[in-house]
């Protein structure tokens, strides 16, 4: 198989068939990322010849080791759903050849990447397969989505995710608890859940900003120009936005980045998410939280 650097996915996509269409990211100027640091290059198309040969590889490897069916291909790469409309068709086309009973077609995918395309192209995607996106939109805080360099604020995610819908194609968010700095993440949080009960996102997922010496971030606070939340605060944050979200959404911190993993359907089980989230708050410690954060190597 054609993998290129790290593989990221969502834990979520375990089961299914990893493709690699892109690699890199096209925006590539998030200050907090480091993700695809070990890549020569900020972005890169896969050649259909390279997916084509991968296709037939997991094609014998699905049929040798595991004699299942495959119904789910996640495209991998920071943002795959930037490549055309027509590329992409090509790319579900060329799944199907060589999986005929492969159900959804996901990956990745920025806010930008679908204002790219028309009502026309989106509804057509979704019928090529195209269904349950990822989308690491962090925040609905426009101050820290600006000061990131996100390049999209709270308004294109309303308007980009409902396009989403009335298309067809689901999706899921992950948020980034911290992002909105000291003595900010409660408000921003507040802010998030006040956008995403306007839309329908089948998970919302939290993963805990880890800053690392390579990124832009890191820099930002060293010249004095942002200060990060302490850990406690973080968990606060996670409060906030969980106390806050009102739509029937799974809610879940399952990355490495989180000290303590949690999965909750909402709005069933608010209650014991948030008792859970009290006594992290209340009973396990700065010193711990920062103890774990720093054992955090590479996300």
């Amino acid at each position: 198989m054609h993998y290129t650097g790290t593989i990221w996915r969502p834990p979520y996509e375990a089961a299914s068939l990893l493709l690699e269409v892109t690699a890199g990211c096209t925006h590539h100027r998030c200050k907090f990322c480091t993700l695809y640091a070990d890549l020569p290059f900020s972005f890169r198309m896969s050649p259909l010849e390279d997916i084509k040969e991968d296709l037939k590889e997991a094609q014998k490897r699905c049929r040798k080791l595991t004699g299942r069916e495959v119904t789910r291909t996640f495209l991998t790469g920071a943002n795959p759903f930037v490549l055309k409309y027509e590329r992409l068709m090509k790319i579900s086309e060329m799944i199907h050849e060589y999986f005929p009973g492969m159900k959804t077609i996901g990956g990745f995918a920025r806010i930008t990447d679908i204002a790219m395309k028309s009502d026309e192209e989106l509804s057509a995607l979704s019928g090529a397969g195209y269904d349950g996106l990822t989308i690491g939109v962090e925040t609905a805080d426009d101050e820290a989505l600006k000061f990131m360099d996100k390049g999209y604020l709270a308004a294109d995610i309303l308007k980009q995710c409902g396009r989403l819908e009335k298309a067809g194609i689901g999706y899921s968010f992950f948020y980034l608890t911290g992002i909105s700095g000291a003595g900010r993440g409660e408000a921003g949080a507040r802010a998030s859940a006040a956008v995403f009960n306007q839309l329908h996102p089948a998970r919302v997922g939290a993963n805990m900003l880890t800053i690392y010496p390579d990124s832009g971030l890191y820099e930002e606070i060293r010249r004095g120009n942002w200060r990060e939340e302490s850990e406690t605060e973080k968990y606060r944050e996670i409060r906030a936005l969980v106390e806050n979200l009102e739509i029937p959404t799974i809610f879940a911190a399952l990355g490495a980045s989180n000290a303590f993993q949690m999965q909750s359907i909402l709005p069933e089980d608010k209650g014991k998410l948030l008792a859970f989230l009290d006594d992290i708050i209340m009973n396990v410690g700065e010193e711990r939280l920062k103890r774990y954060r720093k054992s955090v190597r590479h996300l």
